[in-house]
């Protein structure tokens, strides 16, 4: 499998995550807002669908096409997400699948670095050696002065990183996925309760979901063998338990992501590249970025966050891992980041961190936790409209003049219908957030739970209209 979310291009998210209406929306953002790519809608509860003849929409309702109110999404376009070039469209997710090493390469590359660091350590560190026995031969005196080195001194504060990291790690683990036919992939999890739920991303264990095998490694070493209990594909989302359960788990405590500001610290813990136990630290970059992406190939199916971005280092193998705040307590699932060779949020290899890290806010993540954990499935809020996902011009999310398979775009006494929405209309704000594209008005309604009440701002003949609607639910991914 592939847990890094490869082989499935995205669209094409913008660039500036939504903002209050009181504060202007970037130009830049608005003009890189939607993927350029043929025929790709998406279920917003709204779904996407066809737009003939529409700007901004699909040729036709063909097979990428889904039913109004119905799931899977199509799958996204073939321009990745805030591309700003190509990329050969493997996803953007942040855990880590190995991949088969050259002879003479790849991991044999990495211990020789290692090697040749140590060798080199080795060479300078005879030469100091001999240099300083020689200047002793000839000097009585020492200059050599000790650091203190007691209990006192070592002491770590609590709210430092070393005292956070130390806390958080017993708590921490690292899954190893394998799918029945053998491929796996690395990513991370943490203790959610005390009954042995583990927290993770979906593509960390889509591959394992059916008849494969889960594992999940605590800092201390210990193994113990995982299930998955239920796996929400549209938020990414994954609950697994452990088959036996230890005495002594300690959850990790959930913050409250919608206070979370922008320059708050974060700290990030997981597995880059299957090296266990890493802490990288930085801080929110920004709040409400449009993200999607796909789930490494597994279904076709995307996902769809309004995320925390982060500058803490983020790499593949970190997905599913806690981004905590300066207290200690979650605040985020680490899920994507951008990687630097691709040009977009996706690319051809499994590429380091630049310092653009996503992550599913802890809000979201507990109320879809707390779904599955009681019946196995997720329940996704829906305004029961299809939208296209092509739209270029970043001025909204139009709703489709055809739903999936020449379906109706607005679901009959659906909310959009009760509402008054029609197909045509364009939507522009969802409360006091800035709506600029299909994928954003997705991300934007997923933070909302069904039976919640927004307001929608549309655009319709050039005029614009303000509506109450009252969120619907679908259950399930299929």
């Amino acid at each position: 499998m592939s847990t890094e979310n490869e082989g499935n291009a995205v669209p094409k998210a913008p660039s500036a995550p939504p903002v209050p209406v009181d504060a202007p929306a970037a130009s830049a953002g608005s003009a890189d807002a939607a993927a350029s790519a043929a025929d790709s809608r998406a279920a917003t509860g709204a779904v996407p669908s066809a737009e003939p003849g529409v700007p901004g929409a699909g040729a036709g309702a063909g097979a990428g096409s889904a039913a109004a109110g119905a799931w899977p999404p199509p799958q996204p376009p073939t321009v990745p997400s805030y591309a700003a070039g190509g990329g050969s469209g493997s996803g953007w997710g942040a855990s880590y699948q190995p991949q088969e090493p050259k002879p003479g390469r790849r991991r044999g590359g990495l211990v020789a670095g290692v090697l040749a660091a140590a060798l080199l350590a080795g060479g300078v560190g005879g030469g100091v050696g001999y240099w300083a026995a020689e200047q002793n031969d000839n000097d009585t005196g020492s200059t050599t002065v000790a650091a203190a080195d007691t209990p006192a001194d070592l002491k770590r504060e609590p709210g430092s990183v070393a005292r956070i990291a130390s806390d958080a790690l017993p708590s921490v683990v690292t899954i190893e996925a394998q799918s029945g036919s053998g491929e796996g992939g690395t990513g991370t999890g943490f203790v959610y309760d005390k009954q042995g739920h583990i927290l993770t991303n979906n593509h960390v264990v889509a591959s394992a979901a059916e008849g494969g095998k889960l594992q999940a490694t605590f800092s201390n070493g210990k193994k113990y063998a995982a299930e998955v209990i239920g796996r929400a594909e549209g938020y990414d989302v994954a609950v697994v338990k452990l088959k036996n359960t230890p005495g002594d788990l300690k959850p990790l405590p959930l913050g409250n992501s919608d206070r979370v500001a922008v320059g708050d610290s974060t700290i990030a813990i997981g597995a880059p590249f299957g090296l266990s136990n890493t802490v990288t630290t930085g801080i929110i970059s920004a709040k409400n970025r449009p993200v999607t992406s796909s789930d490494g190939g597994q279904s076709g199916k995307s996902s769809y966050m309004s995320a925390l971005q982060t500058d803490a280092s983020i790499n593949p193998g970190n997905s599913g891992g806690p981004l905590l705040d300066g207290r200690g307590a979650v605040i985020g699932i680490n899920s994507a980041i951008k990687p630097a060779d691709s040009g977009g949020l996706g690319g051809s290899g499994q590429s380091g961190s630049i310092g653009l890290g996503f992550a599913i806010p802890v809000n979201q993540a507990k109320n879809v936790a707390q779904q599955l954990i009681k019946t196995g499935q997720p329940v996704y809020p829906v305004i029961g409209a299809s939208v296209s996902l092509r739209q270029e011009t970043g001025d909204g999310a139009m709703i489709s003049r055809e739903g999936a398979g020449g379906s109706e775009a607005i679901t009959p006494n659906g909310p959009a219908d009760k509402a008054g929405l029609k197909p045509g209309d364009v939507i522009t704000k969802l409360d006091d957030m800035v709506i600029d594209s299909g994928p954003t008005l997705i991300g934007q309604i997923w933070t909302h739970k069904p039976g919640d009440t927004v307001k929608i701002t549309y655009e319709r003949d050039g005029k614009e209209h303000t509506v109450d609607v009252t969120l619907g639910q679908r259950k399930g991914d299929s």
